[in-house]
């Protein structure tokens, strides 16, 4: 079983008065690069409480956009169930329900209702997957509206990596009976203390492309960045499309999903010819896989299977979370990189501690040709002498 120690590192929000502190766990594969089978055994091990307390019943998993949707998808697999997200994208031809998430950065949350209509009658409880959960607030407004919009009688239960509800709070979801899974409690009485106790001294590149009034700072980043292009003469990311995407943010079986994830990875594999290593061949090369907002399970789901055959892998996930970054040893963040989103881009997005590796794979689901993300992901890279960068758009 898993320790708040082992897992859990505080961060500093930026710029958010809501809360000040970010609970980042290091085996999560968003903010911190991890071994993907790590990543998986840990979203197992919530799995088997979801299939212990509920093993007769018709499961509907709700992951949470955007750091539990790797979470929820893995935890539907395993208890093969149906599956969606909430979203903060764009989905064309569809209604929703809206909700709000009070603390974070983005506060809108939304969920397919179009989707939900179809299975509200055919599901015997909803589990909201995060992967944490402070006061359960969010997750009860998005029940409240669930129980106003809908007839059928339906159950919920709540389940995350790690729980920090107070006494009160879990005594109102008892009175409420909606159960509460867990792998780790935490206490968060000292993390604001802890997460003001760094200094914002991490260092911050901004690979955006060059605004009208920028800071000196940005000017002299992205001298650095120019110049560094410059040296290694890069070509753009060549992004390859592979067919057969399957969008979590629409109703879909967990299986269908997994099988789709399956047949992404064969191509992919074929493509690059990832041959499997034996001790009779040379080490397994270092290889980064990096996912894209919400878009984190395939990525996780490619990465463990190159893990497989015998490399060294990290992954980790772009993230519109606006973290501090410090330079001191304990703290979880050292180096921020600023880019433009692969979604839209006009929005900002990061992505953090990156480093050199022989190989990147970014994946993603983002169905515009948006340029710009491109260019501020290869800035970012070049910078730790990334050079063989393959881009995959799942569509």
């Amino acid at each position: 079983m898993y320790t708040e120690a082992e897992l859990v590192r505080i961060a500093k929000r930026e710029n958010n008065t809501r809360r000040k502190y970010l609970v980042v766990n290091r085996l999560q594969g968003k903010h911190i690069p991890v071994s993907p089978k790590e990543a998986l055994q840990m979203f197992r091990s919530l799995a088997e409480l979801i299939k212990e307390a509920y093993p007769s019943e018709r499961l509907l998993m709700v992951g949470f956009a955007e750091t539990a949707t790797a979470i929820g998808a893995a935890v539907a697999i395993e208890c093969q169930a149906a599956y969606m997200q909430t979203t903060r994208e764009v989905i064309d031809g569809v209604d929703y329900l809206y909700f709000s998430e009070s603390h974070s950065h983005a506060t809108e949350q939304k969920l397919v209702k179009t989707d939900l209509d179809k299975i509200i009658g055919k599901t015997d409880r909803i589990v909201f997957i995060e992967d944490e959960v402070t006061t359960g607030n969010t997750i009860l407004n998005i029940v409240r509206l669930i129980q106003k919009t809908y007839a059928q009688p339906v159950s919920f239960a709540v389940a995350s990596i790690l729980n920090g509800m107070n006494e009160e709070a879990l005594e109102n979801y008892k009175n409420l009976k909606i159960p509460v899974h867990y792998l780790v409690k935490t206490a968060h009485d000292t993390y604001t203390e802890i997460a003001e106790q760094y200094q914002a001294d991490g260092t911050c590149h901004i690979c955006t492309k060059p605004q009208e009034k920028e800071v000196e700072q940005q000017k002299e980043v992205q001298q650095q960045i120019e110049m560094q292009q410059t040296k290694e003469a890069q070509q753009p990311i060549e992004v390859q499309e592979i067919s057969g995407w399957i969008n979590a943010r629409r109703l879909h079986t967990a299986d269908t999903y997994k099988q789709a994830c399956e047949q992404l990875w064969q191509e992919i594999q074929q493509k690059y010819g990832y041959t499997k290593y034996t001790k009779e061949t040379e080490t397994g090369r270092r290889i980064l896989v990096l996912g894209t907002e919400e878009f984190m399970y395939p990525a996780l789901y490619v990465g463990a299977k190159l893990e497989e055959a015998g490399y060294t892998v990290r992954m980790h996930a772009t993230t519109r979370s606006p973290i501090a970054v410090s330079k001191e040893e304990k703290y979880p963040l050292h180096t921020r990189y600023e880019l433009a989103s692969l979604y839209d881009k006009n929005r900002i997005t990061f992505v953090y501690d990156l480093t050199e590796y022989e190989e990147v794979l970014v994946l993603t689901d983002a169905q515009n040709q948006e340029t710009e993300g491109w260019e501020s992901l290869q800035r970012a890279l070049a910078l730790n002498q990334n050079r063989q960068i393959r881009g995959i758009r799942w569509c």
